[in-house]
Parts: C-alpha cells; sequence; structure tokens
C-alpha cells in the first residue's frame, strides 16, 4: 500500500500586481466618482426640490387625451427611423433590422448608464460587428454618425435665434443658447473639414477611441480594442460612399432632432398651450445638451428641471411647463428605453454573440 502523499500544497497562485494602466485607469474612474458625487452635492437640495414639482404633475397626464400621446409616439418613432438611415447612409450594407435594433439597444444602455455615452457608443460598435461589419467600418460609422448628429444638433439654436429675429424680442438666456450653438456648430464643421483633408487629428481620435473601447472591455473581461490606422481608411471610404449623398446625410441628422422637438411642441398643444415656437426650440436644444452631461442616466432630473425652467423662460406658464417637460420625458426617455432592451432580444434572437 502506497503511503500517503504528506507533502505541503502548492503554494497559492499570486495574482498578478496590476499594471501602471490599470492603476491609473481606477484613478481616473474615481476621481470622475468623486467629482460627479461633489456636484451632485452641492446642487441636489435644488435640484430634488424642483424635480418634485415637475414630478408632481403627473396627476395632471390624465387630463391630456390618449390620441395625443399616440401622436407623440409616432414623432418620436419617426425622429428614430431618421437616424436608422442616417446609419445606413453611411454603411449600406447594413440592414434596417440591425440598423434599428443596434441604435436603440446602444441608447438605451448610453441612458441607464451614468457617463454611459461611451458604453452606448461601445456597444453600437460591438454589435455592428457582430452583424458582419467589420471593425474598421464600425468605428468609423460610430465617429462619423456621432459627430454630424451632434453637428446638426448645435445648428438647433442658431437656426431657432434666426426665426426668433422676426418675432418678439428673445429673453437673454435662450438668446445665449443660440449663440453659443452657433459657435459649437461651426467649431464641428470646422472639424469635419479638417478631418477630411489632413490625418493627425484622426490618428489621435483612433487612440481615444482604442483606449475607450479597451478599458470598457476590461470591465465585461472582453478584448476589445480599435485599430488608430483603421479611421483613416475608414475616412476614405465614407467620403467615397457619401459622395453627392450629403444632401441626405444632413436631412437625415437634422430631421432625426427636428421630429424629437416636434414630440415637445406636441406636448405642448395636447396641454393647450400656446408656445412661440422658435423659443420652444431654443428651450428644446439646451435640453438635448443637458441630456449629454454625464451625471445622471438619460439627465434624469437636470432635463426635466432645465427644460421646465427653459420653457417658462419662453412664456409657458410653471404648470403647464411641468406637465409637457413630463409627457415629453416619458416618451422620448422611457418608451425608448423599454424599446431598446425588446431589440436587445430580437438583435440576440437573429445573432449569436460571440465571446
Amino acid at each position: 500500500m502506497a503511503d500517503p502523499d504528506t507533502s505541503p500544497p502548492p503554494a497559492a497562485q499570486q495574482q498578478p500586481a496590476p499594471t501602471g494602466r490599470q492603476i491609473g485607469a481606477y484613478v481616473k474612474r474615481g476621481v470622475y466618482l468623486a467629482l460627479v458625487l461633489i456636484a451632485v452635492s452641492l446642487i441636489a437640495p435644488q435640484l430634488f426640490d424642483r424635480l418634485l414639482e415637475v414630478l408632481s404633475s403627473a396627476e395632471r397626464l390624465r387630463t391630456i387625451r390618449p390620441e395625443w400621446f399616440l401622436v407623440m409616439i409616432a414623432l418620436e418613432g419617426v425622429s428614430f427611423v431618421f437616424i436608422w438611415w442616417l446609419i445606413r447612409i453611411v454603411l449600406p450594407s447594413v440592414s434596417w433590422f440591425v440598423a434599428a435594433t443596434s441604435q436603440l439597444t446602444s441608447n438605451a444602455v448610453s441612458r441607464v448608464v451614468p457617463g454611459g455615452a461611451a458604453v452606448g457608443g461601445a456597444t453600437l460598435y460591438r454589435m455592428l460587428s457582430v452583424s458582419g461589419v467589420t471593425a474598421a467600418e464600425a468605428g468609423g460609422a460610430l465617429a462619423a454618425t456621432s459627430i454630424i448628429s451632434t453637428a446638426a444638433l448645435f445648428a438647433i439654436p442658431a437656426s431657432g435665434g434666426l426665426m426668433a429675429l422676426f418675432g418678439a424680442p428673445v429673453p437673454e438666456s435662450l438668446l445665449s443658447v443660440a449663440i453659443a450653438g452657433a459657435v459649437m456648430f461651426a467649431v464641428l464643421v470646422g472639424a469635419g473639414a479638417i478631418a477630411i483633408v489632413t490625418t493627425r487629428p484622426l490618428d489621435l481620435l483612433g487612440r481615444v477611441l482604442n483606449r475607450s473601447f479597451s478599458t470598457i472591455g476590461g470591465w465585461f473581461h472582453k478584448d476589445w480594442g480599435f485599430e488608430p490606422h483603421h479611421l483613416v481608411e475608414e475616412r476614405d471610404r465614407l467620403v467615397s460612399v457619401i459622395g453627392n449623398k450629403w444632401p441626405q446625410v444632413t436631412a437625415a441628422a437634422a430631421l432625426n432632432w427636428v421630429f424629437d422637438y416636434l414630440t415637445l411642441v406636441a406636448a405642448l398643444y395636447a396641454i393647450g398651450a400656446d408656445p412661440r415656437l422658435s423659443l420652444v426650440l431654443l428651450a428644446y436644444s439646451s435640453a438635448a445638451v443637458l441630456a449629454m452631461i454625464p451625471i445622471t442616466p438619460g439627465g434624469f432630473g437636470f432635463v426635466e428641471v432645465g427644460l421646465t425652467g427653459l420653457l417658462i423662460v419662453s412664456g409657458i406658464s410653471a404648470q403647464n411647463a411641468a406637465l409637457a417637460t413630463l409627457a415629453y420625458r416619458i416618451i422620448s426617455l422611457w418608451v425608448p428605453l423599454a424599446s431598446g432592451i425588446v431589440a436587445w432580444f430580437a438583435f440576440r434572437h437573429r445573432y449569436t454573440v460571440a465571446d
């Protein structure tokens, strides 16, 4: 009979020490969370009180006729169709199904996670890749649609300011929005023009995308990355694909925001308000920018309070502004969130998501 093995057990395998890059990522995340907590602690009392005022209008939602909610849902749905069209313009090989499900899912992710724009972008990138789009095409499409859509958003307050010039005087707070929008629009258009004629900004953007995707992939234990030089190749492909389609690209990006704005206008008419459309346009564009600030999911709280205040400045009564804001946010935030869940399961049903 063999003697039992009395040798000591092997030493426990030591975990590798975190690399300098990992430590840096942890520090950046900690600093970001600390800044968010400080910002929230400073403005939370006032924000909470104002948010309660908006939410207190929930009982009055029953006074809105049901057909108005159908109109708002239809307008918001058309808004999303235009962003799917934009995706298909820059990626002609992508089907309507993939464009819709990937965008709805990434939109829901970006709205749920605080600071989720990067995670939402990575989700769109990953879903396009799984559907058969090359990594270079997916990354280029993500960058192109983001820049074009953001440029269209910043063009809105400038347009609203021009419209308001033919009406009553614009309140000072909304006039500053129009000026800022015009400046940002010019900056984005200039950046796009520079990206077309030179490669250095694209190399820098490619490195940023690579670091972002690698970091986000690490959170989910995935090996995600992006080759920076692919952006230059994709820039050349997009210029070739878009070619003389710039009118369609511009229309798709602009109409995406226009129909979302019309959803807010419908909410105002649904409660019997008589809005000045140019001033509401300025208020809307400001709220859309607030939704991009990565502090709360989907800008919840900040957008409601900010939009209500801006609508009051534009001439809407406080009660009507709060009610219209609440109705609009239900359609523009919560309905797309639910649609994103359905879109994800539909995508998973059609495609096997690779590890």
